[in-house]
């Protein structure tokens, strides 16, 4: 179990920032902007609830954890297009999962 949510929130800062994203920190997660598209990034060892609202939002996590991160928002069916990013102690990362909204 990892203990250092600091080292994934970096990872997550760092994969937006190599994608040309602007990043503004909004406490759990940051916003990204890039000409027209805002995404909500959140660093997500756990999830307790899916956010409410967001036109899209992507939540990095450990490579291991995706499956459980995928389920959870799927039970939530939230109203947003959602991506789901894995990385793991390399750096390496691949988005695993993407919802678009119904």
């Amino acid at each position: 179990m990892r203990a250092v949510t600091k080292h994934l929130d970096e990872k997550a800062q760092s994969i937006f920032a190599d994608l040309g994203y602007t990043l503004t920190d909004r406490g759990e997660e940051y916003l990204a902007e890039r000409k027209w598209r805002v995404v909500h990034v959140t660093p997500a060892t756990a999830l307790e609830e899916a956010p409410e609202s967001g036109d899209y939002r992507c939540f990095v996590t450990w490579t291991e954890a995706v499956a459980d991160l995928e389920a959870r928002l799927e039970s939530a069916d939230p109203d947003y297009e959602w991506a789901i990013i894995g990385v793991d102690d390399d750096g390496d990362y691949e988005v695993a999962r993407r919802q678009s909204a119904a």
